[in-house]
């Protein structure tokens, strides 16, 4: 970790942050999303997939069902000891990292690598997103596949919420108050909650990337984007959608020359 403790991301991941989000984690959800993962990927069962962060698991361990060897990254400690606890196996493990670092013994080992649910763009410094980037591909096998999902800055900002509020299952009510810093990119959520599981208020940020800026990006890792949609639905990718899927290629090795 090169990186102060003081970096919103490293202790943002916790029971508050489940709660926070708890009504866009739904199983249903989440299968539909798996699905087209599969669909997009087309892979044979048993290749290899690397899920970077995986959060508590619920892309993962439903990939890992569907055939696939799966492995799971993420900084957060209590996240990741949650998706353990939906189970771990010769086809599925878990590993607490910093995707910006990931394993030297990881070179050329997946097939694809999935980042998913706007986990991109938590560093202040934009050269952290393009390490990652490049880690994405270091990890991947030549000809591998790099699916990312997360927030569209176009679509974002077409029609930009600035505040809304919503309880969570157990009657807490969470509201988000957000701002946009146009120079940087940086989308600034804050949140604040009150309810049977107490009062708090924090704040987190996300750097909004528009596709063509995430196309260059890959592009300088050796990645190709050769698809962009409108989130996980099967249309493509408009100025006006707040999601995007993007599927992105690693260059395949030059081919050797015969010999005459």
């Amino acid at each position: 970790m090169t990186k102060k403790q003081t970096d919103w991301w490293a202790t943002y991941f916790d029971s508050s942050y489940l709660l926070e989000y708890q009504p866009l984690f739904d199983l249903v959800q989440d299968r539909h999303q798996v699905a087209r993962l599969m669909e997009v990927l087309a892979l044979p069962s048993g290749s290899r997939i690397l899920d970077a962060p995986c959060g508590q698991g619920r892309h993962a361990h439903l990939l890992a069902e569907a055939g696939y060897a799966v492995e799971g990254l993420d900084y957060s400690k209590p996240l990741i000891a949650l998706a353990k606890e939906r189970g771990t196996g010769a086809t599925l493990k878990y590993v607490v990292g910093d995707m910006r670092t990931m394993p030297a013994r990881w070179t050329g080992r997946f097939d694809a690598v999935v980042n998913l649910f706007t986990s991109f763009g938590f560093f202040d410094d934009p050269a952290d997103d393009a390490r990652t980037i490049a880690e994405f591909a270091r990890v991947l096998k030549p000809g591998g596949t790099l699916v990312w999902h997360g927030g569209s800055r176009d679509g974002v900002m077409s029609r930009f919420l600035r505040r809304d509020w919503w309880k969570a299952a157990d009657g807490t009510m969470i509201g988000h108050e957000r701002s946009f810093e146009p120079l940087r990119g940086i989308l600034t959520i804050s949140t604040s909650w009150e309810g049977p599981s107490g009062r708090g208020e924090r704040e987190h940020r996300i750097r909004l990337y528009t596709a063509t800026r995430l196309a260059e990006l890959c592009l300088d890792a050796g990645l190709l984007v050769e698809e962009a949609y409108d989130g996980f639905h099967d249309r493509p990718l408009t100025r006006r959608s707040g999601e995007m899927l993007l599927v992105a290629r690693k260059r395949e090795l030059p081919r050797p020359r015969r010999a005459r």
